[in-house]
């Protein structure tokens, strides 16, 4: 039986850092890792859609997972992303991930024949990694890039393997997390995005793996601080305050802005990896803009 891993809080899917050649910049990963780690947040999910995963060569993931391994704490949660398209694959990753520290893994649903990945195939998918992996698996659904939305009835069945200890919603639909969070007892959901937050927590999330939590860790963690103490007006001004700040580093402009919003926070964002294009000068003149709104720069130099 593998030890319980309590998700509650605030995980960034941290961006990975390239330098000026295109390559992994292990220095800067080490950096930004000891700068988070300073702030309220819970762990980190190294690997994510964020960290540009899918244009990593596998060589790249293990190197990157064993700079993150050394850098993160013992007092925060390391959570590897290893979902494939193969099965065997995911399983494989997950093993090395678990081997150079990871305490966790993030399993995105399988893509590539969107068409034939239903109920059955997903269980069947999902309870073979959980079967075999040596760290808890955290499902990962995110429609929006995949093709593929869990359904309720699949998550709560999933819900059941005693290796299957969460998941991360991204599709926003708070109906459902209510329903599995109903349904399955201590499953630990947790919301995809900081833009609904708050309701997710209200309808029984634990907590979040948002993008938005890599540049305002205090103001996202506040919320769910917030709503444990019953200062919902509090948590709901926050809410309501980020919603901009969360959309432009997420839907808006992805992740380019997403790094072009860390380096505005004196952190290291860097250039994306092709065919990730750069933001324009004015596209990071309107992101610095919506951040100095949320409150976000406030005392950055």
């Amino acid at each position: 039986m593998v030890e319980k891993v309590l998700l509650e809080g605030c995980f960034p899917p941290i961006p990975t850092p390239f330098d000026a050649d295109g390559r992994v910049d292990h220095d800067n990963l080490a950096l930004n890792l000891e700068k988070w780690q300073k702030t309220p947040l819970n762990g980190f999910l190294v690997l994510g859609s964020n960290g540009e995963a899918v244009l990593l060569k596998r060589e790249e993931k293990l190197e990157t997972w064993k700079t993150a391994g050394q850098a993160i704490g013992s007092e925060h949660l390391f959570i590897a992303g290893t979902g494939c398209n193969s099965t065997g694959e995911t399983v494989e990753l997950t093993e090395k991930a678990a081997r150079l520290g990871a305490n966790a893994a993030m399993v995105v649903t399988p893509y590539y024949y969107k068409a034939r990945m239903d109920h059955k195939a997903l269980v069947v998918h999902y309870t073979d990694i959980a079967d075999r992996s040596p760290i808890p698996i955290i499902l990962y659904n995110v429609p929006a890039f995949t093709g593929v939305d869990l359904a309720a009835d699949t998550i709560i069945e999933l819900a059941r393997h005693p290796n299957i200890i969460g998941m991360k919603e991204s599709s926003g639909n708070v109906v459902k997390m209510g329903q599995v969070f109903h349904k399955s007892g201590d499953f630990q959901v947790l919301a995809g995005s900081g833009s609904f937050l708050l309701p997710a927590l209200t309808v029984g999330a634990v907590g979040g793996v948002m993008a938005l939590a890599a540049v305002a860790p205090h103001a996202l963690s506040e919320i769910v601080e917030c709503f444990q103490n019953g200062a919902m007006k509090r948590a709901r001004d926050i809410q309501l305050r980020l919603i901009s700040a969360n959309a432009a580093v997420t839907s808006r402009f992805g992740i380019p802005g997403l790094k072009a919003a860390l380096d505005l926070i004196g952190m290291y964002g860097g250039p994306v990896r092709p065919p990730l294009l750069p933001l324009g000068k004015e596209q990071k003149a309107t992101i610095e803009e919506i951040m100095r709104e949320a409150g976000i720069l406030e005392g950055v130099e």
